[in-house]
């Protein structure tokens, strides 16, 4: 297989203003109140008054090794060998929903046509091979929302690891007596 492509979320720069979500349904002819193939999910956490709020831009991972294809009894699902993503051919989904029970990220939604999810834009022109970038990233704003080779996006997240290692240990540590 070519290179694997996907999808990384820096969760420190997304500000929950849906842009990527108005992006991929305007770009893909999506009405609204129906299918989603991104969203923006919000995870509180802590405790009174020291609490957080963590906002995740998701779609459809593109996985390695797709729990969805593997379960599709119509052949309906398949992994591009150029680039790993992951589409559907709607014209042999029959809609038995094996693939949303099988996606650990509980991705795969339905309208009367069948199974749909992100397809990286390929199914509006965008072109992968020549460098463009799916709708939803290139519409965000606050640039939290990347695609492209897994090798760079990994190499992404180790720097953005290695800058905040850096940042907290030259941060003043105060002990109280």
């Amino acid at each position: 297989m070519g290179k694997q492509y996907g999808f990384y979320a820096d969760t420190s720069r997304c500000i929950k203003c849906w842009a990527c979500e108005v992006a991929c349904k305007q770009w893909n002819d999506i009405k609204a109140g129906t299918v989603s193939r991104r969203k923006v999910h919000e995870i509180d956490s802590g405790t009174f008054p020291d609490t957080h709020r963590t906002f995740v831009s998701m779609s459809c991972m593109h996985c390695e090794k797709p729990a969805c294809e593997k379960v599709c009894p119509a052949g309906a699902i398949s992994k591009r060998e150029q680039d790993g993503i992951v589409t559907v051919d709607k014209d042999k989904c029959i809609g038995c929903h094996y693939c949303f029970f099988a996606c650990p990220f509980g991705v795969p939604e339905y309208t009367e046509a069948g199974m749909d999810k992100c397809d990286a834009c390929l199914g509006n022109g965008v072109k992968i091979d020549e460098g463009e970038k799916p709708h939803c990233v290139a519409t965000c704003p606050t640039k939290a929302l990347h695609f492209g080779p897994m090798d760079e996006l990994r190499e992404m997240q180790a720097q953005k690891t290695a800058k905040n290692v850096v940042s907290d240990s030259t941060k003043p540590s105060f002990i109280a007596s």
